[in-house]
């Protein structure tokens, strides 16, 4: 069944008043949840208040934690930016659908290929309103835009907010523009400019969850921040004492803060499961303490586990705990699951339905192993680092988050154990790969400077 299939199905479906799930369902009788994903840029394990942060104030995090659940072993399905989303959006490894260890650049062919369901289209498909508010970054061609990928409503940056003319001037970046749908609304110029990203995809966003608050929707608000360049707004600046990284990650905060406040004022609290993490790990200035790594480099716990808290008042028990491993690949089958449908069947899903870790605390998790990129394994407690030369790394996360023990000397049959899962994987990817699209004659979206 293809993308075009699968979305007639369910429309006919919920046209006919039934949910596909485990059993039917009239929709009448059930009130669909709403869902928000608020996805950071490079924000690291260690940078947030309910991760321990020494340094970094987020009394809305904080509640958020208090409120909701805490994920400790969450991660994220590649470890940059647009492998990353596209890991988010389709419930899957990013290799998988054609996306390696490479971001899209401004007037690339290449793009998240529109034959790929994503958790819009899934959505989109159940009869909710959605809305995408921030970095794109998965190809900045017409039929790649979030339009096209089953956002009804779209405000945000086409790519990194690096990626202007005041960036790499190797490059030689177009003019770094924001776009309400299809078209330019305004273009990011200078410092002042850049520092207003947070604000106006906040408010962009907030504004679509008071049109649609008589109706489900799902919001996506994918930031620019804590991505560099880093500017930011005078009071943040000033509350931070002068910390452009702190000012950052405060001004995150202050987004969830009008996000829930919104979803509390207008009494969707407890009909919203909002999700927080981040796409990858973090860059200069930011932290994964107590993990090991950072952006870039070997795949240790800091590259792609990520600070993550889940908010769902009077569904989700407060001040909750979760150490079981989850992903963001999870997302797209567990909003399946509470939205009363089904992940798609006919392609491969890698992500799994973590609802009853969401609502049950202390339930299983549905993972026993977490892949690293091609590179790395998890199983359970163990976890493997294969080097390009057979260097090879085995860690126990039990007694060893930070990875400072190498144990490989000690446990080789466990390595041996952990290479043959990585192997099958990889193979299991490459049997059912899926290409990402490319289109014929790119144009950037503004003309490059002369």
């Amino acid at each position: 069944m293809n993308r075009r299939d699968f979305l007639k199905n369910c429309v006919a479906a919920a046209a006919g008043g039934v949910v596909l799930s485990n059993r039917s369902l009239k929709v009448e009788s059930i009130k669909l949840p709403n869902f928000v994903i608020i996805f950071i840029d490079d924000m690291g394990y260690g940078d947030i208040e309910p991760f321990d942060s020494p340094v970094n104030k987020t009394p809305h995090l904080n509640r958020m934690a208090e409120e909701g659940v805490t994920f400790r072993s969450f991660y994220v399905g590649w470890t940059a930016c647009s492998p990353s989303r596209a890991s988010l959006l389709t419930g899957c490894y990013a290799k998988r659908v054609g996306f390696d260890g490479k971001v899209n650049f401004p007037g690339e062919p290449r793009g998240l290929n529109p034959t790929e369901i994503t958790i819009a289209d899934m959505l989109k498909a159940q009869g909710y309103t959605t809305g995408c508010f921030g970095k794109w970054h998965l190809g900045d061609q017409p039929e790649f835009m979030p339009n096209k990928q089953g956002f009804d409503y779209y405000y945000g940056t086409p790519y990194s907010n690096d990626m202007w003319p005041l960036g790499a001037a190797s490059r030689n970046y177009p003019p770094l523009p924001v776009m309400r749908n299809d078209k330019v609304d305004w273009v990011v110029e200078d410092g002042d400019d850049q520092a207003m990203l947070c604000k106006a995809f906040t408010d962009e966003a907030v504004a679509f969850i008071r049109r649609n608050r008589h109706k489900p929707f799902f919001v996506y608000l994918p930031h620019s921040f804590v991505h560099g360049p880093r500017f930011a707004r005078a009071e943040f600046m000033a509350a931070a004492g002068g910390d452009v990284n702190r000012a950052h990650v405060e001004e995150c905060d202050w987004s969830v803060g009008q996000v829930l406040g919104t979803l509390r004022e207008l009494n969707l609290d407890k009909n919203t499961l909002v999700i927080f993490t981040s796409d990858n790990g973090p860059a200069g200035g930011m932290t994964a303490a107590p993990l090991r790594g950072k952006k870039g480099g070997p795949v240790y716990e800091g590259h792609m586990r990520e600070p993550t808290l889940a908010w769902w008042p009077g569904k989700i028990p407060a001040g909750s705990v979760c150490d079981g491993i989850a992903t963001t690949m999870d997302l797209l089958p567990t909003f399946a699951k509470l939205a009363g449908t089904e992940a798609p069947t006919d392609r491969v899903i890698d992500g799994k339905d973590i609802s009853k870790l969401l609502l049950e605390p202390g339930s299983k998790s549905p993972h026993d192993r977490v892949f690293y990129k091609e590179t790395g394994v998890r199983l359970g407690k163990w976890k493997l680092l294969v080097g390009d030369s057979k260097d090879w790394e085995l860690y126990d996360l039990e007694t060893d988050l930070s990875e400072q023990n190498n144990v490989i000397a000690e446990h080789p049959e466990i390595a041996n154990q952990l290479e043959e899962l990585l192997t099958a994987h990889l193979a299991e990817i490459e049997e059912n790969f899926r290409p990402a699209a490319f289109a014929e004659n790119p144009k950037t979206i503004l003309p490059r400077p002369e």
